[in-house]
């Protein structure tokens, strides 16, 4: 009788032991349903991929000066969505020049060309270390993905810097067939300089530091630069989102008070054109916002 109430509490203990450690256990990646929208944001401590109706997109015919940009970029996308070999690409440089736009203008030029072929997957830089993760859901996929990245860079020993490393290069079980990863950056190496040039000065091999460090930018087969406008494109840029939204204003007076905002700004990019149509928008009641 006594060794029977000792086993069924043994038992008992046993049973809480493992409920215990089950509700510690995070909770098992669901695998995902791509079909329900052609864009996601992965959340790395949920393990989901949260569908997003609306991308903000610009088009990509109001991305001006940047067209040699435009034609690598949706040209790689495209092939990748037709199911031939293609490369993950560094979109890099000035900052408000279309980097992340023409991202999001390439993946809906190549659904528009083959539709639905491609899900655009976001994926913030602090949440690379769980790359693997997602990976390994999107690997079962017959849907292809772009992986994307926006702002990508690294400090001294982050730990995303490996695993985007290990998942550029393959690892064993290598990169997804159906899987590109695109990331935007102000850096053309992923670090500020001083990172860079820390590493060659205490470095006994600094060649070697720095080969180390910049590494990293090689895995991607694509590399675009971004760089500052002049005024003769700014002034393109603001004509041409003023004709998208419809504004009425005249030619001259449009282009004196983009400058004014351009100086206002201390700069001239495609964010900062867009930004000043957004104002000037308010003023027109004709305006299509």
């Amino acid at each position: 009788m006594e060794k029977r109430v000792l086993d069924q509490d043994l038992t008992s203990l046993l049973i809480r032991v493992a409920e215990a450690l089950e509700r510690l256990a995070p909770p098992a990646p669901v695998v995902p349903d791509l079909s329900g929208a052609d864009a996601f944001v992965w959340h790395a401590a949920s393990a989901k991929l949260v569908p997003v109706q609306h991308v903000a997109l610009v088009d990509a015919g109001l991305l001006r000066g940047i067209d040699r940009q435009k034609l690598l970029l949706i040209e790689n996308t495209r092939r990748f969505a037709e199911g031939r070999p293609a490369n993950n690409a560094m979109l890099w440089g000035a900052r408000g020049m279309g980097k992340s736009s023409l991202v999001k203008a390439a993946h809906a030029e190549a659904n528009r060309v083959v539709p639905e072929s491609l899900a655009l997957i976001e994926i913030h830089r602090d949440e690379l270390g769980s790359l693997g993760v997602l990976l390994d859901l999107l690997r079962a996929q017959t849907r292809r993905c772009v992986l994307f990245c926006d702002d990508l860079s690294f400090e001294s020993e982050d730990a995303g810097y490996k695993a985007l490393k290990s998942v550029l290069d393959g690892g064993i079980a290598g990169r997804p067939a159906n899987v590109l990863f695109y990331a935007t950056s102000n850096r053309r190496h992923l670090m500020p300089r001083d990172m860079i040039e820390n590493e060659r000065s205490t470095a006994i091999h600094e060649s070697e530091a720095v080969e180390e460090k910049v590494s990293l930018s090689d895995r991607f087969g694509l590399w675009i630069g971004f760089h500052g406008c002049d005024q003769v494109i700014f002034h393109e840029m603001v004509r041409g989102y003023a004709k998208a939204l419809g504004l009425g204003f005249a030619d001259e007076i449009l282009i004196s008070r983009a400058n004014q905002w351009a100086i206002s700004r201390g700069a001239r990019s495609g964010r900062v054109a867009w930004q000043f149509i957004q104002d000037l928008a308010g003023c027109d009641p004709h305006a299509t916002v």
